[in-house]
């Protein structure tokens, strides 16, 4: 093979879900028959009102996209009910450990779950929440994150989770933008030694949010907040006088379960909606596939449900195979950088999924913070949300993994809804920063610039889709126009993934990054747009242009290009207000690591920025043509820009 390549672990040739002639046959077999394959999975995976007969309903080209469509099922039922019926009731669902080693772990057993859901659903009926109505869930990593969104699902609304650490303003323009009638948030929350504080931030945002209704507050730290009469209301006051019996409503399969917003090119959030029943289906699948999940075992996946992963490997995915999942409140650095690994050997965790920029800072601080804890029950690595590096890798494989677990190095989108292309534990050779081959019923292309699949196994290109999966996005709430021109104009017939990416000669995929004008920072996609808008907010710039550029820890670090307004000089104290002022817009994640102030842009004869040119820049690199800009000078004034 053309680079270093890693067998599969000997305990996995005897005990695994899928072995690599298991994995082959599955592949051809989605590949003959997806229809067939897919409903099979759907049937197999969960239990519907009405089993569908359908699969893949429309088609790529118009994005009439429907999966299962003949079906009925409830989301909140099959993750909970259906276990408890088949009698696991006692079995843990959520173990949370809190952000406070000191503090006590909370244990939820799917019976204690399931009672919580029920009166939580109750609850929001009698706020007047019914089927296709929007609520919006701005909490911390808590079990009550959870009981919300699995209340939504019970009685057919629709589930819009906003990123606890995002700013008031963001908060109010995805309320605005899905017109959600109840709003569930929290006093105020921990991170590390710091407090969030939440309940200030939603009455912020709610101040300019006219479709809210009610906010329901959670009690998590006792901070005390103004509790606005009539409009907010305490969760755990109304949950206890709630009945706990809500019978399920039947859910077509297409009907949507949530919206969960993402970082636009153009500056305003795209809501990415997913339906019930694929989505579903697509979670439990990707989960039992790429973590070879069984019944029992321990599954931690520290994403923050905030984000497409937190939804599909914190929530639905794990609860639907009746997995016991670990939340955790807190963050991998606190107290100390030891405390990932205090977690997973308190509570016993088989399966552990975190991102590599977490990786690459724990990988900093020296291996005596992982040895001095025991991870002998882990049994599978896994890594989400950018590409890792060789040198993480191997770190995570021989310190952290003792070199006996296999690392699903996994690639997948807020709109794919699940895993598209990853290792398989008890299949797949893997090779050090490659995603490795497309699942089962996904068919992975690359193309060139033009749209043509490049079929040679070595190629590089852009990543795209030939075929619709169950788990992809329906649609961009409110936005047809922008759905269809993201993802499935550009070349019609492929779902495009605005990421490029290189297949070597042995058909391995190596993910290289966005091609478009997203950051990737510390995994959390961040639109060049937005941030240029928020700095564009400051009354001394007249404009600024974004990049991403290399960062050891990040993945991906923020530096902006900002020209000033006439009477104003930069200075390290002008640049720390713009930066705080991005801060407070958008969340401390859109950290700004460099600003350059700088009298011009390169920008086209068009008027486009030549974004290129500022990595570049911003890099060291050589510049390439600079012919077509409307004024080549205006490198020279960047590449001084860098150098004060």
């Amino acid at each position: 093979m053309s680079e270093k390549t890693c067998a599969v672990p000997p305990a996995f040739s005897a005990h695994h879900v899928v072995s690599g002639e298991a994995y082959q046959a599955l592949y051809q077999q989605a590949l003959a028959d997806p229809d067939g394959f897919w409903v099979s999975q759907a049937r197999r995976l969960l239990t519907w009102y009405q089993p569908p007969t359908k699969g893949f309903s429309g088609s790529l080209r118009d994005g009439n996209i429907r999966w299962f469509e003949d079906g009925t099922l409830n989301a909140s039922f099959n993750c909970l009910d259906r276990h408890v019926a088949a009698g696991h009731g006692d079995e843990v669902a959520i173990i949370w450990e809190p952000n406070d080693p000191k503090d006590a772990p909370r244990r939820l057993t799917y019976l204690q779950l399931l009672d919580r859901v029920e009166r939580a659903a109750n609850v929001l009926k009698a706020l007047g929440v019914g089927k296709g109505d929007r609520v919006c869930i701005y909490l911390q990593m808590i079990p009550e994150l959870a009981i919300a969104m699995l209340a939504c699902a019970r009685i057919g609304a629709i589930h819009s989770v906003v990123f606890g650490a995002f700013s008031a303003s963001a908060l109010r323009d995805r309320i605005n933008d899905c017109g959600a009638k109840v709003l569930i948030t929290q006093d105020a929350g921990w991170r590390g030694n710091k407090s969030v504080t939440m309940k200030q931030s939603a009455d912020a945002a709610c101040a300019e949010t006219p479709s809210i209704e009610h906010v329901l507050v959670v009690k998590h730290t006792g901070a005390d907040v103004p509790m606005q009469p009539e409009r907010d209301l305490s969760w755990e006051g109304l949950l206890a006088a709630a009945s706990a019996t809500c019978p399920p409503e039947p859910m077509d399969a297409e009907q949507p379960l949530f919206i969960l917003y993402t970082s636009g090119s153009t500056g305003k959030p795209k809501g990415v909606v997913h339906t019930t029943g694929g989505y579903l289906t697509y979670a439990a699948y990707t989960h039992e596939l790429v973590f070879d999940y069984r019944p029992g075992e321990v599954f931690w996946c520290t994403a923050d449900c905030g984000w497409i992963t937190g939804h599909s490997y914190v929530v639905y995915g794990p609860l639907a195979n009746r997995a016991t999942v670990l939340m955790y409140e807190g963050v991998p650095s606190y107290p100390d950088f030891g405390r990932f690994w205090q977690i997973v050997a308190k509570h016993r965790v088989n399966i552990f999924y975190t991102a590599p920029t977490a990786l690459r800072a724990l990988r900093a601080k020296g291996d005596a913070f992982v040895i001095g804890h025991d991870r002998s029950t882990l049994r599978i690595l896994g890594t989400v949300g950018e590409p890792i590096k060789a040198p993480e890798w191997e770190w995570y494989r021989a310190v952290v993994g003792e070199g006996r677990c296999p690392i699903v190095d996994t690639w997948w989108q807020t709109e794919t809804g699940g895993i598209l292309i990853s290792p398989l534990p008890g299949a797949t050779p893997t090779k050090p920063g490659s995603a490795t081959f497309p699942l089962p019923g996904v068919r992975a292309v690359v193309l060139d610039e033009a749209g043509n699949e490049l079929g040679d196994p070595k190629a590089t290109g852009l990543l795209a889709i030939a075929a619709s999966w169950p788990g992809m996005l329906r649609d961009i709430w409110g936005d047809r126009a922008r759905f269809l021109q993201t993802y499935l104009q550009p070349f019609p017939g492929y779902y495009l993934t605005g990421d490029g990416c290189r297949r070597d000669p042995d058909g391995y995929y190596w993910i290289t990054g966005r091609v478009d004008d997203i950051m990737i920072v510390s995994g959390h996609n961040i639109g060049t747009a937005e941030v240029e808008g928020a700095i564009g907010a400051h009354p001394a710039v007249a404009e600024a242009a974004v990049v991403g550029i290399a960062d050891d820890i990040t993945g991906q670090a923020i530096c902006a290009f900002v020209i000033l307004k006439a009477g104003h000089e930069g200075s390290p104290g002008l640049a720390d207000e713009i930066n705080q002022l991005v801060r407070k817009i958008i969340g401390p994640h859109a950290n700004l690591k460099q600003i350059r102030f700088t009298p011009a842009l390169p920008k086209t004869r068009s008027g486009k920025i030549m974004r290129r040119l500022l990595r570049d820049v911003a890099e060291g690199r050589e510049l390439g043509d600079v012919t077509t800009l409307e004024d080549p000078a205006a490198v020279a004034a960047l590449i001084e820009a860098v150098r004060v």
